[in-house]
């Protein structure tokens, strides 16, 4: 019987992956990927979709002020960069010898990590 609940859908971005953005204000940066927030479909880039907080003053940070800091971008506006080409490159799902799916490019062929 197949489980209902506690199922993670299978994305084709991970935290490490060096990402390239295909759309948006930022298109045509790449980073790597700090963390994938799943249940929204969402990703934290390093150097991607900067924004400016204000932070006030308290007692633990006396200093406050305007930091800059990334903000999560969606998935779909991410395309994983092929490490061997070192282009951007779609993402297929095939078994390996042991029977566990393993990401691959489409672009190359080759396994990824």
């Amino acid at each position: 019987m197949e489980r209902k609940f506690n199922k993670q859908p299978k994305l084709h971005i991970r935290k490490g992956d060096t990402v390239s953005v295909i759309a948006g204000d930022d298109k045509g940066k790449t980073g790597k990927v700090l963390e994938v927030l799943v249940a929204k479909n969402r990703a934290i880039v390093e150097g991607i979709n900067i924004v400016t907080k204000h932070e006030k003053p308290s007692a633990g940070k006396p200093e406050g002020g305007i930091k800059k800091t990334e903000a999560s971008i969606h998935l779909s506006n991410l395309m994983l960069v092929d490490p061997a080409s070192g282009k951007p490159t779609r993402v297929g799902r095939k078994l390996n010898e042991k029977g566990k799916l393993q990401r691959y490019s489409k672009k190359t062929g080759e396994l990824i990590k």
